[in-house]
């Protein structure tokens, strides 16, 4: 799997409890849950939502993998690797160290560093009397601003054009879908300085953070479109990932950053089969290092490797093609947003002091919608 490809801690984690419906955070210090607004569970710094009002199986979650940071050079690069998973922490475990708009907002923090990339990984549950995975319809926004088509936040699903992803088919974003198989990479930038997506398209420096609502397939639908096969094994999850009061306030959008080869796929289903009356949804708020320190008293990750020298270490990057599925065109509004790069350069600013163009000699290819315990193809060449 990608996340496994991506990431030393792609374990698979037997779920068979159950929670009352909406995102739960659970940390790895305790298996006690928090609930925060109805939205997730924090549990091993993942998010959970889980829907049991629709389906005991109707649960996803969400990794966010810190990535390297492709060049911004208008190649179009191979899929990164993952390189852990970030912390995560609940906002209202620090009320009194965060600005009170963001309390209102509930969610979680998340830190990055200037200029780092990262990648969200989604993992739903197999459900094994019926040989699949339970399906959910999952929107991404960054600075409100909806990473597949490039409007602002709006309630609901749209399919024409599609503004969310369809999971287990789609197993991970790592950008904005600027054309048909191209995503700009995800990228954190200080927010007030025009970099973000959410400045360039809005103009304002309101939001910043990542922004995901949640809706699970109709339980009849489900049932009827699965069928019940004999089955001598339990559920289990499979992974389709590789998988402040105080004003200490620094916060973080994301901006465009390198082209990176990713498609984002067409739903397979009916836009009726999602029950958008049981959505679900969290607030994942951006911090630079130096702030997360500050708030939390929790060291940050180390910085994360340079693609140059991952790649000269002779470690693998990553293709994945789905032949059977079909891509949507891409947005026109972000493929107008300005990369960091090219904003830079506008500005006569540096930012990226690492962003020379690499060769890639090692790049594994993935086989999508393998079943369960299926082992992938070796490739001998």
């Amino acid at each position: 799997t990608r996340r496994e490809r991506r990431s030393a801690d792609g374990s698979r984690e037997n779920r068979g409890d159950s929670r009352p419906s909406g995102v739960f955070l659970v940390s790895s210090r305790s298996d006690k849950p928090w609930p925060r607004r109805n939205v997730g569970v924090l549990k091993e710094r993942q998010l959970v939502f889980s829907f049991p009002e629709v389906n005991a199986d109707a649960v996803l979650q969400i990794n966010f993998q810190r990535t390297l940071r492709i060049p911004d050079d208008g190649k179009d690069y191979p899929l990164p690797p993952g390189l852990g998973s970030f912390p995560l922490q609940h906002i209202d475990d620090f009320a009194d160290k965060v600005p009170a708009s963001w309390l209102g907002r509930g969610g979680v923090l998340l830190p990055m560093y200037q200029s780092e990339a990262l990648w969200l990984s989604f993992d739903c549950r197999y459900v094994q009397d019926r040989q699949t995975r339970y399906p959910l319809a999952v929107k991404v926004a960054t600075g409100k601003i909806n990473a597949v088509t490039g409007e602002p936040w709006s309630k609901g699903l749209k399919r024409n054009p599609q503004n969310y992803l369809a999971v287990p088919e789609q197993p991970w974003l790592d950008g904005y879908c600027v054309e048909k198989g191209i995503i700009r990479q995800f990228v954190a930038m200080p927010l007030g300085l025009g970099y973000t997506a959410e400045e360039q398209i809005t103009g304002e420096a309101e939001f910043g953070g990542i922004q995901i609502e949640v809706f699970p397939m109709r339980k009849e639908v489900f049932e009827r479109r699965f069928q019940q096969k004999p089955s001598l094994m339990d559920t289990m999850f499979y992974s389709i990932g590789a998988s402040p009061r105080k004003t200490l306030c620094s916060a973080i959008g994301l901006a465009p950053g390198g082209r990176m080869r990713q498609e984002i796929l067409e739903d397979p289903f009916s836009i009726h089969d999602w029950d958008t009356t049981q959505g679900s949804r969290c607030f994942v708020h951006l911090l630079n290092s130096a702030t997360w320190k500050q708030i939390t008293g929790q060291n940050p990750p180390e910085k994360p490797l340079t693609a140059e020298n991952y790649t000269m270490s002779g470690l693998p990057w990553f293709d994945y093609y789905d032949a059977d599925a079909k891509a949507l065109q891409g947005s026109d509004i972000l493929a107008g947003v300005q990369s960091v790069t090219a904003k830079a350069s506008a500005k006569r600013e540096n930012i990226f002091s690492d962003n020379q163009s690499i060769a890639i000699p090692n790049i594994v290819k993935l086989q999508p919608k393998l079943r369960q315990h299926q082992v992938r193809a070796a490739d001998f060449t």
